[in-house]
């Protein structure tokens, strides 16, 4: 038999057992060092630069940084178009950081897989991988502001200090934008509890070795003795004890706002955790030349009334929220309330309005009377206030209805196409 005719059947036989060996094969690796060596693993940036990720190199990454910081994001999203500049500024400062944290990004409308396991059901998402371990983070989108809660997020709970010099370097690193407490003479083992509690909202440290010097710049006179020190509002207190019960958490609760709280948009997010009632002053105007003098009674107020929470609004700062008090441009102001921070607030009879002059009796008048419980409870005019404004709740309805008429008489019987998620702003 001719050779070929041998070959032919031959070579049938012996295709599937050629096949069967190259599938056995590993697959070639992009990797210098041969095909059978490990993917590469994810190569931490020197620049601080964002990274983009994709399903493939995620879990790399979550692996190979201890604190990574990702931003799951939509290419056709307006608000993820805002953050990115945000996000470019605060990177390189956070990969510099003595404890580096690096910023990434995900396209979570590409790469579904990763937007359902870490539940990401709006654009943009943001979380915090600490060792692998991921947390939404809700907090301040602003480069600056980013910078001080990401570096908070990676702090030891307490900070042991052990001279004049550490003192100064630490409160110099920590910034403005959290409140701190600083222990003199106070064992860590007492704050550790509070440290990990309050992680996410305030500094904490002890002072071990210290000179008289601190004790004049922090005015305290004994110890042990917690100091609770705001720098951006520039207020302090001391706490000199009982270090057991719940007085030392109490301390520190209330200490963790300022006597008078500017309610903005960013700071009415601080009073979600605190449960007393809010004694809400509202003016024309913050910057007005009479408002520094009453903000300052209102301080001196709120040092005698602990169980009370103190802020101010002008209508000219947020409108929309003032209005849900009964207030306009026209009202008669200042006007005093206490806000349940829900759906009611209480008008003292007699003590609804400020007049210029003598605030501090007036105010002592209207807390006399509210303690007294000559008040008058209302609703919140047209559902509690929100970050959104209720303007902007009705208008939104407004623009749905609008859309559905449209939508009904249009009559083309083309496809609707599914809405977009709400982006969370």
């Amino acid at each position: 038999m001719a050779p070929a005719a041998v070959d032919k059947p031959l070579r049938r036989r012996l295709l599937p057992l050629v096949l069967l060996v190259l599938f056995a094969l590993p697959a070639p690796s992009c990797v210098a060092g041969g095909g059978g060596d490990p993917p590469a693993e994810f190569e931490i940036p020197r620049d601080g630069r964002v990274v983009e990720l994709d399903e493939g190199s995620f879990e790399a990454a979550v692996r190979a940084v201890d604190f990574l910081f990702v931003d799951f994001y939509a290419p056709w999203c307006g608000h993820c178009k805002r953050l990115a500049p945000q996000l470019d500024e605060a990177a390189p400062v956070l990969a510099g950081l003595a404890t580096p944290i690096v910023i990434a990004k995900v396209n979570a409308d590409k790469y579904k897989k990763l937007r359902s396991k870490y539940g990401v059901d709006g654009f943009p998402t943001l979380m915090f991988f600490d060792h692998g371990v991921p947390s939404e983070y809700r907090g301040s989108r602003k480069a600056d502001a980013l910078i001080e809660n990401l570096k908070k997020l990676v702090a030891p709970d307490v900070s042991v200090l052990e001279s004049d010099s550490a003192i100064k370097g630490f409160v110099e690193a920590a910034g403005i934008g959290f409140p701190m407490f600083i222990g003199f003479g106070v064992d860590e083992s007492l704050l550790a509890e509070y440290g990990a509690k309050y992680k996410k909202k305030a500094w904490f440290c002890t002072a071990k070795d210290f000179s008289d010097d601190m004790m004049v710049v922090y005015d305290f006179d004994k110890v042990p003795a917690l100091v609770a020190h705001n720098q951006k509002y520039n207020e302090q207190t001391i706490f000199y004890g009982p270090f057991e019960g719940p007085f030392l958490e109490d301390f520190i609760r209330q200490s963790l706002l300022p006597l008078t709280v500017p309610i903005n948009r960013e700071t009415v997010k601080l009073l979600d955790d605190d449960e007393r009632k809010v004694v809400l002053t509202i003016l024309e105007d913050e910057l007005d030349e009479n408002s520094p003098q009453l903000i300052k009674v209102l301080r001196s107020a709120a040092n005698a009334n602990h169980d009370l929470v103190f802020g101010y609004v002008g209508v000219k700062q947020w409108e929309e929220f003032t209005e849900t008090f009964d207030v306009s441009k026209s009202s008669h102001l200042p006007k005093m309330v206490v806000w349940d921070r829900n759906e009611e607030y209480e008008v003292v009879e007699g003590s609804e309005r400020l007049e210029e002059g003598d605030y501090g009796s007036q105010i002592s008048q209207f807390l006399e009377g509210y303690r007294a419980g000559r008040t008058i409870t209302k609703k919140v005019g047209r559902g509690s206030p929100t970050l959104l404004g209720v303007n902007a709740i009705y208008i939104l309805i407004f623009l749905i209805a609008v859309l559905l008429v449209m939508m009904y008489f249009s009559g083309q019987g083309e496809e609707v196409h599914r809405p977009r998620r709400a982006h969370e702003d």
